[in-house]
Order: structure tokens, then sequence, then C-alpha cells
């Protein structure tokens, strides 16, 4: 993972732990380190490095994002080529993982608001796998999926493997 990603991720995670439900944008990272560290590091700063335009980070901006965002300074580096880039620990519990891993995912996909919003939903959710099982049973529910978006989301317009589907399904009868 690039330095420049490990600062969205970063972002992203503080972020919803503020309570945003989105990431902290790089002039709200500034706002807070000033207010709440004392010192700065400019937005446009941040925008270089996340863009990769500079590559590295002054050991002095390297201390200071590490404690605002709590992490160790050994972190906010690129990783070698091949380097394993999930978080893991052995104390943590299993929920805890999937929890970083629908985070991540929801950085992954940041690009598809409604899809990242959801797996933020998901990660945020008391009990998380829960909610998964229960997705898994509504999906291998026939057409429940299709009745709950209609009665949940009836602005959005039928989506194309639905319309095939209850096509499908009239011609049966």
């Amino acid at each position: 993972m690039k330095l420049g990603e490990k600062l969205r991720y970063l972002r992203l995670v503080e972020g919803t732990l503020r309570g945003l439900d989105r990431d902290m944008s790089q002039a709200e990272v500034s706002r807070a380190v000033r207010r709440e560290l004392g010192d700065s590091i400019s937005q446009a700063y941040l925008s270089q490095i996340e863009s990769g335009r500079r590559p590295h980070l002054t050991n002095t901006s390297r201390m200071l994002l590490a404690r605002f965002f709590k992490v160790h300074p050994g972190y906010l580096v690129d990783d070698p080529e091949g380097f394993h880039t999930e978080l893991t620990s052995d104390v943590r519990t299993l929920e805890d993982k999937l929890d970083l891993w629908l985070i991540q995912g929801a950085e992954r996909f940041r690009r598809t608001p409604e899809v990242s919003k959801a797996l933020l939903a998901v990660a945020k959710h008391p009990d998380s796998p829960e909610c998964l099982i229960l997705l898994g049973e509504i999906l291998e529910t026939p057409h429940l999926a299709e009745r709950l978006l209609q009665v949940l989301r009836p602005e959005k317009k039928e989506s194309g493997a639905a319309a095939v589907a209850r096509r499908a399904g009239r011609r049966k009868r």
C-alpha cells in the first residue's frame, strides 16, 4: 500500500470514529491537527502526499500525523513490494477483523458512494456478522431482495436483473 492510500484510509477511519459517516476531508484534518495538537500541516501538503506528487513525508510531518491518527510513525511510509497489507492481531476478535475488512472495502468502493456507505453501516453495527447472515438469507429467499428494494427505496428504478427475472416469471404462468 502506498503512503497516499494509507492517508486516505486513515481519513476514512478517523471520520467514521468521529461519527461523520464519511471520511474527514484534508482540510478538516488540517484544522483538527491545529486545534487538537497545536501544530500545523496544510491541506495542500496532504493533497500532494495523497496524489503521489510528493512521495515521502518529512520526519516532522510523519510524527505529527502519527500522533493525530494514533498510529506508529513507521506505518506512514510506502509498503515494500509484496508486503501483507492487512492489519491483524491475535488480540482482536473475529468481529473486529470483519469490521476492519468492511471499512477497507468501503475505502476501495469510495467512488461508489452507496456501496461504500452500506459497508460502513454494516461495520458500525454492533453485530456486523449477524447483518451479513441476514443479507445472505434475504438473497437466498426468492424475490425478497427485489420486494424489499421496492418498499424501502421506491425512487430507485427496477434493476435490469430484476426486470429480466420479473419478465421470466410472467412467461412461466
